[in-house]
């Protein structure tokens, strides 16, 4: 892994963050433990995406980046993340367009459907 991706993915995270604030999105109060042990896909049982990016992905992301391990080669949020923010409209293409491009440099692939900007 060459240090230029671990720093688009780090700017990448950070974006993420400041959209997630943008959009209201970004909580001061995290998940109960109980929530955060959830064993369904971006523990969509027990809170909402944005809580889920917030407190899970970026947290998880941030330590890969700062131990310089080996970061996800298959990964595929923005599916997700265009259903989950669906409802914000262009106001949440920002932000959906900073997790595809987060999917794209780990994997190669952009399963993007929404418009881009």
């Amino acid at each position: 892994m060459t240090p230029l991706k671990y720093q688009q993915t780090l700017e990448l995270l950070h974006a993420i963050e400041v959209q997630l604030q943008q959009l209201e999105l970004w909580s001061a109060q995290p998940p109960t433990d109980e929530a955060l042990a959830s064993q369904a896909p971006f523990c969509c049982d027990t809170m909402p995406f944005s809580a889920w990016l917030q407190f899970v992905l970026l947290p998880r992301m941030h330590v890969l980046v700062a131990g310089r391990l080996a970061l996800p080669a298959q990964i595929s949020i923005c599916p997700i993340a265009e259903e989950a923010f669906r409802s914000y409209g262009s106001a949440a293409l920002p932000l959906i367009n900073r997790i595809a491009d987060l999917d794209e440099l780990l994997s190669g692939k952009r399963e993007q459907t929404v418009e881009r900007r």
